[in-house]
């Protein structure tokens, strides 16, 4: 094969920012690169799982969290890699650039740098078991974050005016606009099989792979690509002036010295709620609970900063 990378490039990511910029990024990418573009949702997965099975043995996704995301999901058929000798990079053109954080990468150049000079690593991949708007039960993968309860609402708020001018601005935004109309939900987490588990009032719940999400909240900020474990982080239910209050703690990586928070490990995570609670992927709002998570572990190399 002439080409041994295939870019999946979302052109719509960042408002338009990534087509924009894609002609000028393209004379910096290496020569024999295949580019297909995206022009749905969902997409990204498909060319992605077309482009692996034709034998590329790298795909390099450019744009948002999201477009990562669906180029994750295309690597995987039933829990099988579809190439079990192919590779990610990423060069990171969203709004939010969660993932990239926890990739160590801080800039579309230093993207470029890892992509022409660095080594590709392997990192876990989450599975998520939920109920989709529909009432089905769907699996999808994911290389950073699932959070449900506010989260869940927040990114389904979060792609709004701001979103072109900072992730993190359109996401504190789009936090107040939802905690004025969200009441707290009882949620019952059980880790790791165990049979009993455990009830809290929440406001959010996030689970880990990655460290961020929300424009660069360090909402587990004990995750590590690699270590074959989920961390969970739990935020009980708060007051308006209490999150006003401590959004630059609950926003740090030193959050859980907050009183109303509680993490843990766990290989296997199962979240139920009698209420319906909302619940977002990498960013982008899926369904509802019950969820089942667990790791596929060491399941893609990714060119990153160690």
């Amino acid at each position: 094969m002439t080409h041994v990378t295939a870019a999946i490039v979302n052109p719509k990511s960042a408002g338009g920012r990534t087509g924009r910029m894609w002609p000028a990024l393209r004379k910096k990418l290496p020569e024999n690169l295949e580019v297909r573009m995206t022009a749905a949702p969902n997409e990204a997965t498909h060319l992605t799982r077309h482009a692996l099975r034709e034998g590329f043995e790298r795909i390099l996704a450019v744009g948002g969290d999201g477009t990562i995301n669906e180029v994750v999901n295309g690597f995987f058929e039933h829990d099988a890699p579809v190439n079990p000798h192919a590779s990610l990079a990423v060069i990171p053109l969203g709004t939010g650039g969660d993932f990239r954080r926890s990739l160590g990468i801080g800039s579309v150049d230093s993207a470029i740098e890892v992509l022409n000079r660095g080594q590709a690593t392997p990192i876990d991949i989450g599975r998520l078991r939920y109920r989709d708007h529909s009432g089905e039960m769907k699996v999808r993968y994911f290389a950073n974050v699932v959070s449900f309860g506010m989260g869940g609402e927040v990114a389904a708020r979060a792609k709004n005016a701001l979103s072109r001018v900072s992730g993190k601005a359109a996401f504190v935004y789009a936090t107040g606009e939802v905690f004025l109309r969200y009441s707290p939900k009882m949620v019952e987490l059980r880790l790791d099989g165990e049979p009993a588990g455990v009830r809290f009032g929440i406001l959010n719940i996030a689970i880990g792979n990655g460290r961020y999400h929300g424009g660069g909240m360090h909402v587990c900020p004990r995750a590590r690509l690699d270590d074959g474990l989920l961390e969970v982080t739990v935020i009980e239910a708060l007051g308006m002036f209490e999150l006003m209050r401590d959004m630059k703690v609950l926003y740090s990586d030193n959050l859980y010295v907050h009183p109303k928070t509680r993490h843990f490990h766990a290989r296997t995570v199962i979240a139920e709620s009698a209420a319906p609670v909302s619940i977002e992927v990498d960013g982008e709002p899926l369904g509802t609970l019950p969820v089942e998570l667990s790791l596929l572990p060491c399941a893609i190399p990714v060119y990153r900063i160690p």
